[in-house]
């Protein structure tokens, strides 16, 4: 039997409708995902990391005794200061000093020290004006120990290497998370940086959580790239990439001098550091004596507020030429020039105070924004039942709701950037299987209760 032409097939009004290809399921899924498990790490960092910032504020007030002196009169010569350190320590072995920059600062001059760990060395501090003996302190790169245990407890949480996986997953998520929540804000086309007034609990909180967040996005992302440079696991990629692309930190090869051997009471280190200086090293510097015969004295510059550079040079001290240079706006790159400022603001060290007082307020800030996060889960549990219970997760499926080749781009990038950043693709793999796992559990119950 066939129909006339003018009669057509009603369509079925029960049928549903195509769905709607939109990005924010799937966002909001792995943004409450992501807030709820990898938020604490976050917390962590961000709590550990607002401490370390406040480092070099904090060493100035817990070591005033030792690093500041009253100016009284001409500093001593530095050779008389390395002198009076040697003499009141003539068991270690001297490896340099850090002669003062400024005035009321006091002068450190560097030993080896056995009962120390091989990275640390024994610092003693000397007054420029009278060569009197102030004391002594462990350092590690420089940092006293306060800044030492609190660099430790930001990258491992006084762990050890195990320790800086907490640290790598935080650095690996922070990212992810703040675009994901830039994404979500947007799709709600209201105020971007401002709080609407008027509203109350959760729809204020929300508010606050993403116009927060919104003002801390630049942030935040630079924290995340920088501390994913100095990571265990993605950093070795970052390090390859840039060995592969000679954009790493060069490094002086110092050319031959002419000393045999220099006995370090013999050095004339007030020559050796005019010498650097002629060559553009300025004060604050710091003086390494050679660890082997030839090899002359190193002087390179150390951290200083709006310093942008660390140059180097090494002196022959017998003769007090310079032999060999390290000019950083002719040998570093512009990449590995942007990396050393990266990582000298993500420690507080480029801007000073300011610098530290920045870190500190987004610290204080995501914070504030994470606790928002998890006030909202717990305004969104149901009124009724368990006195445990807690807000559902936003509705799974979010990737059907996205058109083919848009969900392959996805899969193809989240596996990029997971082999790239190991501590965000395993967590990420790993929500994946217990929520496919979770859902045929309720598909295979509700199949049983038919």
């Amino acid at each position: 039997m066939t129909l006339p032409e003018e009669i057509s097939v009603p369509e079925n009004p029960t049928a549903p409708p195509p769905p709607r290809r939109s990005w924010r399921p799937l966002l909001m899924r792995l943004h409450f995902y992501a807030g709820i498990l990898v938020a604490p790490f976050i917390v962590i960092a961000a709590v550990t990391g607002g401490l370390y910032a406040m480092a070099p504020t904090i060493e100035r007030l817990a070591y005033g005794d030792l690093l500041h002196v009253e100016p009284s009169g001409r500093p001593v010569p530095l050779a008389d200061q390395a002198a009076a350190a040697r003499n009141a320590y003539p068991h270690l072995a001297m490896t340099g000093m850090r002669p003062s920059a400024e005035t009321g600062e006091s002068t450190r001059i560097y030993f080896a020290d056995p009962a120390l760990d091989e990275e640390f060395r024994r610092a003693v501090f000397v007054d420029p004006y009278t060569a009197r003996v102030l004391g002594d302190e462990p350092t590690w790169l420089g940092y006293l120990p306060v800044s030492t245990f609190l660099d430790g407890l930001h990258r491992h949480l006084q762990l050890g290497e195990p320790g800086r996986i907490y640290s790598e997953v935080a650095a690996s998520w922070l990212w992810v998370v703040a675009l994901g929540g830039l994404c979500l804000w947007l799709f709600r086309r209201g105020r971007v940086f401002t709080v609407a007034r008027g509203l109350k609990g959760r729809a204020r909180t929300l508010n606050w959580h993403g116009a927060t967040g919104v003002w801390l996005l630049a942030g935040l992302l630079f924290l995340s790239a920088t501390g994913i440079t100095w990571s265990t696991y993605a950093g070795a990629h970052v390090s390859d990439i840039r060995t592969a692309l000679n954009w790493q930190r060069p490094t002086m090869d110092p050319a031959p001098t002419s000393t045999a051997t220099v006995d370090p009471a013999d050095i004339d280190y007030d020559a050796v550091v005019h010498a650097a200086a002629g060559a553009g090293v300025r004060l604050p510097v710091e003086v390494a004596l050679a660890p082997e015969a030839g090899a002359g004295v190193t002087v390179t510059e150390q951290d200083k507020p709006y310093r942008l550079t660390t140059n180097a040079a090494t002196v022959d001290p017998a003769t007090g030429s310079v032999t060999s240079t390290l000019d950083y706006w002719r040998d570093y790159s512009v990449v590995a020039m942007l990396a050393d400022w990266g990582i000298r603001a993500h420690m507080g060290l480029l801007f000073g105070l300011l610098n530290q007082l920045v870190l500190l307020g987004i610290a204080v800030a995501l914070v504030a924004v994470i606790v928002g996060g998890y006030r909202m889960w717990w305004l969104r549990r149901p009124t009724r039942g368990s006195a445990w219970a807690v807000g559902r997760a936003p509705l799974r499926g979010g990737l059907r709701t996205l058109s083919p080749w848009a969900a392959g781009a996805l899969v193809v990038t989240a596996a990029a950037l997971g082999w790239f950043l190991p501590l965000l693709g395993i967590p990420l793999a790993a929500f994946v299987i217990v929520d496919l796992g979770i859902a045929a559990i309720k598909r295979g119950k509700v199949g049983t209760d038919a």
